[in-house]
């Protein structure tokens, strides 16, 4: 089966896309066909042996649709190549609204300009009114209005268009409702100034009172601009909720400098290969996922990992592609380019994650693909039984055509999708990749979480936490003497003795005639005398007793700690505990979740010593030891059984099959590797704290589709009736045509705005940091605030997130003379130290160029 990704053109409410995708589901060899109204896009796998793209497209058209396949290469996307289609989409929009309004008032003002001297006292022009007032300019009075309503609806003839062709090909959407309401309501006016002639034709003036007062080109005109006022409001609004893939899309280089011995040329990113050595400057960012061969610089990985604090990278460090080089300058070996990199995956993962469907979201479909034919028949029926009690055919048909304008399938047709735009959004902005709609309204249920050890809530590489030494000799000698008979091993923590030696700037021993035994340990001769490094049963197999050390060994046993022994001649002289240590964050993660009401559980393959050391540090109610990698599924399964929702928390790896069982996958430590196919999410930072937040994420976002779906039913519960003239008997209430055109448009609006709302949600990683940073920055300035010969506040526009916030602390702790800087990103405040007066002036040229305003 293949997987391809179509656009597809003319889609304008649920309805729409509900059709699109049943005649696609008819062709044969088609399956998982998802048609998204919010990106106007289709994806879908077919069998290439029974169908082909040409079909498919052919289908939607006969749909009465356009469609295209997604032909643009991913290096024109990173280039911005081509018309953005939704900035042109709004640009026509916008152009059409303000002609529809420059013609719609001159005919409201023509049409109403007796009842506002009426009602509120507008003074009406005497040429006006002996121009259009009384029975004997009735015809110029209608002739005027459709003189200007014309313009109207050829502007607006999209709605004509697109409707009656839906609604003939038996489909009504939308646009057939609009275009309905408003053609019948100008059919009736060129009806009504037949009628008029008629009537003065024939001296029967009263015909032409009943019908110059009823002539509907006003409502025909409001209609149209007003459903524009709402299309146009809602594709602006629609549009904030691509800012966040939008960015990541920029973030990819256009150009790679690349090094062909002395020399070096830029070409365009495309031309890119595996192997290439290629050199980056400060302020550039990296084009393509490698290793450093030489250099040394500073690099800013907000853009993929969120961590606002830039790694040091030298020879041997991988880099990865988007992440912008800060000092110094680095030569790297091109290994992963084009699609293959880092940002493209991200970029693609988080575009499939828009354009996929929640199961939430089958509700909304299944009412959309009856709801425009139930509208039509509820307005048909209500016009008649209205005539059938005696009212006029006036009243009867406005009836009609405010059932028909006021309904609103776009308010259910958007509840879903611009939820989940927002929030996949919102998670790949801050390095939490969520896959799927399904994955996103998963993890809301969540009630059980099973984490790896290694990796996931540890480091995954030990180091040393404690040393012990015996009879005479020191820590300083036993740490040198450990580090010069580990310096030829390559095993983990012979690495956590080397770097604990190098940390503490101890120079390690000369050894020589080394000789080590697999499983065992090593031993070689140090001035003049054998010595031995190794576990408890390698020096008991050389006649060394470990009695001695009983009791340091079973201590670091019950820490979880891995002891190493050493020994000079017969003596032990000391023992190194190593272990993998839980990451920073791990135990307020586990805290959060457990206050969320979610059980935690971790699964390990090591011993059960170890694994309780860490449940009780972490404070876990439950740790399995002795797992391998195989049980771990059979784990989740059997929660499962039991009726809970369970997400795996691993690395992606050896978790594979555990990550594929659980209701939810999340891999953690994948920051260079984000295709993982087994897992529903990916986290970008080795941080807990995201995967708590993407739960919460996920129920922030349920929570916004059931309160914007609450409000589309709600909505149309309450106008229907009330456009159908239920309350007009007892209560006198009905609504006109142009106020149903006009609450419809707010509708969608509305549902899109709180969606937006998601825009604010907060990570607990940015919670956690901005904590800290204030802290520190606090402490900072109170620590340096009597050295400092000035302190100043500054107002500052434009700041929006945490990284804006770290921009503008960058700039202004470069300046010459500030030796502090704390930055309120709610407040849009600075406050600034330094040695030295500084101008506002200063402070405007520093703001304005890192991208802000100064206020004041």
């Amino acid at each position: 089966m293949k997987k391809e990704k179509f656009t597809v053109t003319g889609m304008t409410c649920s309805a729409c896309s509900a059709r699109v995708q049943k005649a696609v589901e008819k062709i044969e060899g088609t399956a998982d066909v998802t048609v998204n109204l919010l990106t106007n896009s289709m994806q879908l796998q077919y069998d290439e042996r029974e169908t082909n793209p040409g079909d498919i497209i052919k289908a939607v058209a006969a749909a009465g649709y356009g469609a295209s396949v997604k032909g643009r290469t991913a290096q024109q996307d990173a280039a911005g190549a081509g018309a953005d289609p939704a900035k042109k989409t709004i640009a026509d929009m916008k152009h059409r609204l303000i002609w529809s309004i420059v013609f719609l008032i001159p005919m409201m003002y023509i049409s109403m300009h007796s009842m506002e001297l009426a009602w509120i006292g507008i003074p009406v022009p005497e040429a006006v009114r002996a121009a259009f007032d009384g029975p004997e300019n009735a015809v110029a009075f209608a002739f005027a209005q459709l003189l200007l309503l014309l313009p109207i609806m050829y502007l607006n003839r999209h709605y004509y268009i697109a409707g009656f062709r839906n609604l003939f090909h038996g489909a009504p959407n939308m646009d057939s409702l609009v275009g309905m309401g408003s053609m019948a309501s100008a059919l009736f006016g060129a009806f009504a100034l037949f009628r008029i002639g008629w009537g003065l034709g024939h001296g029967d003036m009263s015909l032409v009172s009943a019908y110059s007062t009823n002539l509907y080109f006003e409502s025909a005109g409001m209609i149209v601009t007003l459903i524009t006022v709402g299309k146009y409001l809602e594709a602006r609004a629609k549009g904030e909720t691509g800012r966040a893939l939008e960015a990541l899309t920029k973030l990819a280089p256009r150009d790679a400098r690349v090094v062909q011995g002395e020399a070096e040329r830029v070409i365009p990113i495309e031309q890119l290969t595996v192997g290439d050595l290629v050199r980056v400057r400060p302020g550039e960012r990296i084009p393509a996922d490698g290793t450093v061969v030489s250099g040394m610089a500073s690099v800013d990985e907000a853009a993929i990992t969120g961590e606002s604090i830039p790694a040091a990278k030298e020879k041997g460090a991988s880099v990865t592609s988007a992440t912008m080089v800060r000092n110094g300058t680095l030569i790297f070996r091109a290994e992963r380019v084009g699609e293959d990199t880092t940002i493209r995956q991200i970029i693609r993962l988080a575009s499939d994650a828009s354009a996929t469907k929640a199961p939430i979201a089958r509700l909304a479909d299944r009412v959309a693909g009856v709801f425009v034919p139930a509208v039509i028949s509820v307005a048909l029926i209500a016009g008649g039984v209205w005539l059938a009690l005696g009212a006029s055919v006036e009243f009867a048909f406005s009836i009609a055509i405010s059932i028909l304008v006021v309904s609103c399938p776009c308010a259910l047709g958007l509840a879903t999708p611009v939820a989940i735009m927002v929030g996949t959004g919102k998670g790949a902005e801050n390095g939490i990749l969520i896959k799927s709609g399904e994955a996103l309204e998963t993890a809301h249920a969540i009630d059980t979480v099973i984490m790896d050890k290694t990796g996931t809530i540890t480091e995954g590489k030990p180091r040393v936490t404690q040393v012990v030494t015996f009879g005479k000799t020191n820590e300083r000698d036993l740490v040198a003497l450990a580090a010069g008979l580990e310096a030829g091993s390559e095993h983990p923590l012979a690495e956590a003795v080397l770097r604990y030696a190098e940390e503490k700037d101890i120079t390690p021993v000369s050894a020589r005639d080394f000789r080590a035994v697999f499983g065992r340990g090593v031993t070689a001769e140090v001035e003049g005398h054998r010595c031995y490094a190794g576990n408890a049963k390698f020096l008991e197999e050389n006649a060394i007793s470990v009695e001695p050390v009983r009791d340091a060994l079973a201590a670091m046993a019950d820490n979880g700690e891995t002891p190493l022994l050493f020994a000079r001649e017969n003596a032990v002289i000391g023992v190194i505990g190593a272990a993998d240590m839980e990451k920073t964050t791990s135990a307020e993660a586990i805290r959060r979740f457990e206050a969320m009401g979610i059980s935690v559980v971790m699964l390990t393959g090591d011993n059960a010593r170890t694994a309780e050391a860490i449940r009780r540090r972490l404070g876990l109610e439950r740790a399995i030891a002795g797992v391998l990698p195989e049980d771990k599924e059979k784990h989740i399964a059997a929660l499962q059984a039991e009726g809970h929702k369970v997400a795996m928390i691993g690395d992606g790896i050896n978790d594979a099959p555990a990550l594929a069982r659980a209701d939810l996958g999340i891999a953690i430590g994948a920051g260079t590797d984000v295709a993982i196919e087994s897992a529903d999410a990916v986290l970008m930072r080795s941080d807990l704290l995201d995967a708590v937040s993407a739960i919460r994420l996920s129920k922030a976002v349920i929570k916004n589709i059931k309160e914007n779906l609450f409000w589309a039913f709600f909505y149309n519960a309450v106008c229907i009736p009330l456009a159908a003239g239920v309350f007009y008997s007892s209560f006198g209430v009905k609504m006109s045509p142009a106020i149903g055109a006009a609450a419809m448009s707010m509708s969608s609006f509305c549902v899109v705005m709180n969606a937006l709302r998601l825009r604010f949600f907060r990570t607990d990683h940015l919670e956690e940091s901005a904590a800290h940073g204030a802290a520190r920055e606090e402490s900072s300035l109170e620590e340096q605030k009597e050295e400092n010969t000035m302190e100043k506040t500054i107002q500052i526009k434009g700041m929006m997130c945490a990284h804006c916030q770290k921009h503008v602390h960058d700039a202004l702790a470069k300046m010459d003379g500030v030796t502090a800087v704390r930055v309120d990103l709610d407040g849009g405040t600075a406050t600034v130290m330094a040695e030295r007066d500084i101008q506002k002036s200063e402070f405007k040229q520093v703001i304005e160029e890192a991208g802000y305003e100064l206020v004041g």
